[in-house]
């Protein structure tokens, strides 16, 4: 199975769940803030995403059966890393939970940059390098954003 049919489903569930993993971990009732946000993304955000990969291969002219398998792909890989992470947070500490969706996340990241590199027939590690820094710099801004928004929000409501 190529990764064209399920890469930006996964790419974006690791993306965007570690973004609210790390955003929504210091708030109040973390582990519910985050199932909750990291469910609505599981299916609202999920559904938008494959609708726009569905439009988007339609009008590339690929087959109907393409556009189907490669929707249906990244639904499912979206939905199922997103369910990964889910129960990471239900049945680990919130720090614990944290660095095993990192590092779990990075993993993917690095496995799918591994499979593109493999199917274009380039060297991988310039591919997984540059992949693995957007993550990073993802987590870390998702990090600095945590703090800000909580610091600006404590000043507007107090």
């Amino acid at each position: 199975m190529r990764s064209h049919n399920y890469s930006f489903g996964a790419t974006s569930a690791v993306m965007t769940g570690l973004a609210i993993i790390i955003g929504l971990g210091s708030t109040v009732n973390a582990k519910t803030n985050i199932i909750i946000a990291l469910l609505i993304i599981a299916i609202a955000d999920n559904v938008s995403d494959s609708f726009g990969i569905h439009i988007h291969q339609e009008s590339q002219s690929a087959s109907s059966r393409e556009v189907r398998r490669t929707t249906l792909l990244n639904f499912l890989a979206r939905l199922l890393m997103t369910a990964v992470f889910i129960l990471l947070i239900v049945l680990f500490s919130i720090p614990f939970a944290t660095v095993l969706s990192v590092i779990l996340g990075l993993s993917v990241i690095m496995w799918l940059s591994y499979s593109v590199s493999r199917q274009r027939r380039v060297k991988p590690f310039p591919i997984i390098f540059e992949h693995l820094l957007l993550a990073i710099a993802v987590i870390v801004v998702s990090f600095l954003l945590r703090d800000v928004i909580s610091q600006l929000a404590t000043k507007i409501v107090t």
